[in-house]
């Protein structure tokens, strides 16, 4: 493994020459371009935060913020797996012709994807600051914030181990693109993004973080991210649960951050790993 990752060390340059070619194409030929970045989750979350802020009534202040803090990065990892199952196939043509390291390629989608994820925290911000400009006795910006950069590393380590293991597989069984588009869509259901995880643990008869579904719930790598970033960036809120009852913040155990850290780990050596190992045959695909 150290081999491969000095080749591709060596081809650094190319890689970003990938990113670039990637980040042109998503919207070539659009008016706006790379302001869709900030566009798209600024009126994706417009339209959750109408529904349930609004319509259904979560009745939780600032809701936009919190939904946003969780679907930046589950939807960057939901990009990252999808964009990637096609990437080998994409370049099967240029795999067959020149020699380059072939982790390249769903490398380059994962970091333009991140970049992405970069512009939607831009944005984020962005909200925070008009908030506390429109209500300054509340300070939006939380201490935790300073573990972002950490929570940005454990979500890159869990894109590139996804992304290499989706590629390598789709590769030879393109079925694994479909498969990986239904656990995604399912996963942004079993994931708090629309929702809190106080809510989850308000499903016994009370409210606490030791019942039996809010465990099972978060071996779900992604309700553990969704739920950091949320803890980190925002203020702690009461959650309505029954009718008026409500919840006070519920904190996650230490465990469970341990898990997703070496969840996100364990998923970029072993990706790495089977990557590597597979991607001599992808010139024998037909």
């Amino acid at each position: 493994m150290l081999k491969e990752l000095k080749e591709l060390w060596g081809f650094r340059e190319l890689l970003y020459v990938m990113v670039q070619r990637e980040l042109r194409i998503r919207y070539k030929n659009s008016i706006l371009g790379i302001f869709w970045s900030f566009l798209n989750p600024v009126v994706q979350v417009g339209v959750m935060t109408l529904v349930f802020g609004r319509i259904l009534n979560i009745g939780v202040p600032s809701y936009s913020a919190y939904i946003l803090a969780s679907y930046l990065p589950f939807m960057f990892i939901q990009f990252c797996v999808l964009d990637s199952a096609q990437s080998v196939l994409a370049s099967l043509p240029l795999i067959k012709k020149i020699y380059f390291p072939r982790e390249i390629l769903p490398l380059a989608t994962v970091i333009s994807n991140f970049i992405h994820l970069l512009i939607g925290f831009g944005v984020f911000f962005m909200f925070l600051l008009i908030t506390f400009l429109r209500h300054p006795q509340v300070n939006p910006f939380q201490i935790g914030t300073l573990m972002l950069p950490a929570l940005l590393l454990v979500s890159l380590m869990m894109a590139i181990g996804l992304g290499f293991l989706v590629s390598a597989l789709n590769t030879f069984y393109e079925d694994v693109k479909y498969v990986a588009g239904i656990a995604m869509y399912l996963l942004f259901f079993l994931s708090p993004v629309m929702y809190f995880t106080e809510q989850v643990a308000a499903t016994g008869a009370n409210v606490e973080s030791g019942n039996w579904l809010f465990r099972i719930y978060h071996l779900n790598p992604l309700a553990v991210l969704c739920t950091a970033y949320r803890k980190a960036l925002l203020a702690p809120v009461d959650v309505p649960i029954r009718g008026a009852e409500v919840s006070p913040p519920v904190d996650l155990n230490p465990l469970y951050y341990v898990w997703l850290v070496v969840f996100s780990f364990g998923t970029m050596i072993f990706g790495y790993w089977f990557f590597n190992r597979v991607k001599w045959k992808f010139v024998e695909r037909p």
